[in-house]
């Protein structure tokens, strides 16, 4: 969920049944817009707000907290409200929506997302907080174990509305990383005094099939009022990391960061990390303002996926704002060229 979902208003929940349509026309501001340059390694190729305010299936196209990448090109965006959005490889305008549900038939606060070589799909939800197993037709077909100090106080420590948001799993298929947005009940900051969250994971056997079982957890230190939404696992073992935060005066930060869960120490010192760019470096790139403060590009970023591997050149993302359903912000689409 947006981090800024506490000082707007909120929309209200959407009931999900399963169905096709034809996606609604375009807003304003739909076209491809160029981008610019961030910082040397990275590069803002164009955004696009064909999205925003839009409906499909008879579902709003809102809400957008995940993007998983196929192999096909096509890219499957999850909706907080329990909906995933499959969205068409030229031109991401969406092509089918599925529902999603718990166990009991009830929607999720679902947050993070992976796509399967087989197809299915897992996805976080930081209500319980909960990692589940899907078929490609939204079928439940299980559910991970998570450890009881990252379950939602009283029955753990985390606190309600921060915890397991951002979830990846390696190219190789073995290790399922879940990031919580923020920290713990009582988590003791790192050697320079700045928050910490935790980094959950899961490991299978060397072929990249099989059931997960808990693997490791670390520890990853987050800028100065920032949160973690998201998390994507690079070949080499190393995570782009997206820090955001929100404040009423200075408006949306979003952050890039490259981080080595490898050298995480056992002793609790967290994963180093480098920033690699601040999106409010990118300039306007004649974005629209929805809001009245900060830049009128950056808005509430909490999606990423890799569309494009490096082979020598810059990797490729993809990313996606979550407008909490609000007139106030903005469904956006941001293309980055990212030098490592």
């Amino acid at each position: 969920m947006g981090i800024r979902s506490a000082v707007v208003v909120v929309a209200t929940s959407v009931a999900l049944t399963c169905g096709t349509a034809s996606a609604a026309p375009p807003g304003a501001g739909a076209e491809e817009r160029a981008g610019g340059v961030c910082s040397p390694q990275v590069r803002l190729r164009g955004y696009s707000d064909a999205l925003d305010k839009t409906e499909f299936g008879g579902r709003p196209v809102a809400g957008l907290s995940a993007l998983a990448a196929g192999p096909d090109g096509r890219v499957d965006a999850l909706s907080d409200r329990s909906a995933l959005f499959t969205l068409g490889a030229r031109d991401h305008r969406p092509e089918r929506v599925v529902p999603l549900a718990d166990e009991a038939g009830r929607p999720l606060d679902s947050e993070g997302l992976v796509q399967e070589r087989d197809g299915s799909l897992l996805v976080s939800s930081e209500t319980e907080p909960s990692v589940r197993h899907y078929a490609p037709d939204g079928r439940l077909l299980g559910r991970l174990p998570v450890p009881d100090e990252l379950r939602v106080a009283p029955e753990g420590r985390a606190r309600e509305n921060q915890t397991l948001e951002g979830l990846t799993l390696s190219p190789d298929g073995r290790t399922l990383t879940a990031a919580m947005e923020g920290p713990l009940d009582g988590e003791r900051p790192d050697a320079h005094g700045h928050r910490v969250v935790r980094f959950q994971t899961w490991e299978r056997d060397g072929r990249g099939a099989g059931e997960f079982r808990l693997g490791r957890q670390y520890r990853y230190a987050v800028d100065d009022t920032l949160f973690v939404p998201e998390i994507t696992a690079l070949a080499d073992g190393r995570l782009l990391v997206l820090e955001r935060g929100y404040d009423e005066r200075t408006g949306s930060t979003v952050r890039l960061h490259l981080a080595d869960p490898r050298r995480a120490a056992s002793d609790g010192a967290p994963a180093p990390k480098r920033l690699l760019a601040d999106l409010g470096d990118c300039g306007t790139s004649g974005a629209d303002g929805h809001a009245a403060e900060g830049s009128p590009l950056v808005d509430n970023i909490e999606g990423m996926a890799v569309t494009r591997g490096a082979r020598g050149g810059p990797l490729r993302l993809l990313l996606v704002s979550d407008d909490n359903e609000s007139d106030s912000q903005v469904t956006r689409l941001y293309r980055l060229d990212v030098r490592l």
